[in-house]
């Protein structure tokens, strides 16, 4: 299917969605939340994936916000669905079920930001800027940005960045636990195929296995999380691929992972 506001490239196990307004520097808008929605939900149909890059098109930016000429033509009505679908769209990344890798160059800003944070991995080029700068408009992040950032860095350091709407830089990211990694510029979607590669590399069952005990677990107490975690953990014990895992580990080769 054809989509005007964003691309989707798939190349085997390893789906790439790319944010494409890059004369607006990939600012969010109700278009680009809708196809981005019923590209995931195709998605579902590909088996075969593993895991999924998020970029933005062009040298200046992820996604720069949400586009401002939208935001201020809405009433309260508007805002609470606008935030609905940007909400959805996280929903439906993790309906998936497998993991997403932010590769981030240029601004990460507002949605862009929340965006980012709604993967489960952030890589950025050394030149990435990340901020909720909500508050100079008089209102907050809407797309999680509140709770998702809390989550990740810490109350205080999120409350700071929120009520501030500051910049941070992509290395300042990294050493908040934000990121992942940071690249030079020109290296940065070789790095984010790499890594994609890499998982995509893994049995699929796995893979989904551990990114359910982790996102089920964190939100849970520890005792509940470890639960989750047990089960998970045995479960796989009945698949193919663990047998091909330890058949391959002891007879020193790679696993050749069939992923059912």
């Amino acid at each position: 299917m054809k989509y005007k506001t964003i691309r989707l490239e798939l190349d085997g196990a390893v789906a790439t969605i790319v944010l494409n307004r890059p004369e607006v520097l990939n600012a969010l808008n109700s278009q680009m939340l809708d196809e981005l929605r019923l590209c995931l939900e195709q998605l579902k149909l590909h088996k075969e994936l593993k895991v999924c890059i998020l970029t933005g098109a062009g040298e200046k930016a992820f996604v720069a916000g949400a586009d401002i000429k939208e935001l201020s033509s809405l009433d309260p009505f508007g805002a609470s669905a606008f935030s609905a679908k940007g909400e959805d769209v996280k929903k439906k990344m993790d309906d998936l079920g497998i993991p997403f890798i932010a590769a981030v160059r240029g601004f990460a800003l507002g949605g862009g930001c929340e965006l980012a944070l709604s993967c489960d991995m952030i890589i950025a080029s050394d030149d990435a800027k990340f901020g909720q700068p909500e508050i100079n408009l008089g209102v907050i992040p809407g797309f999680g940005g509140t709770q998702r950032l809390a989550r990740l860095v810490g109350k205080g350091v999120a409350m700071e960045l929120i009520l501030t709407g500051d910049m941070i830089t992509a290395q300042q990211a990294k050493e908040l636990g934000l990121v992942n990694r940071v690249v030079l510029k020109d290296k940065l979607m070789g790095e984010a195929k790499e890594f994609a590669a890499k998982i995509a590399s893994k049995s699929r069952t796995a893979i989904k296995m551990a990114k359910r005990a982790i996102d089920y677990g964190i939100e849970t107490d520890l005792r509940t999380a470890l639960e989750i975690e047990r089960d998970a953990f045995a479960v796989l014990f009945s698949t193919k691929d663990h047998t091909e895992g330890l058949k391959a580990f002891l007879e020193k080769r790679k696993p050749a992972f069939k992923d059912t």
